[in-house]
């Protein structure tokens, strides 16, 4: 698979982690926007939001529960965004379904 964050996932290529799970990897995105600014991606090639179903509702679930833990953990709990684009139109440019965590 020629997917840049699964090469993350892997190994292959390297990352700044700031969390890891048998589920879950974040790691500091290269190009940061804001002050904190983390990609939090499923180990699992998902391409994107639309491909969703019922058999990724506790992977997601899961995601969502660990997003206050990783905010705590780089200090911004007190006011963060998290954000996700889902298909190309939408300004998404790497097909495997990830979250931005930002600091305002």
């Amino acid at each position: 698979m020629n997917c840049i964050f699964c090469k993350i996932v892997e190994g292959s290529i390297p990352s700044t982690k700031v969390y890891e799970d048998s589920k879950l990897l974040a790691f500091n995105d290269i190009n940061p926007r804001t002050p904190v600014h983390v990609i939090i991606i499923p180990k699992e090639h998902i391409i994107s939001a639309a491909e969703l179903t019922e058999d990724h509702a506790a992977l997601i679930g899961h995601l969502w529960t660990t997003v206050p833990k990783i905010a705590a953990q780089l200090g911004v709990s007190d006011s963060f965004r998290v954000l996700t684009n889902s298909g190309e139109n939408s300004g998404q440019t790497i097909f495997h379904l990830h979250f931005h965590l930002q600091s305002p």
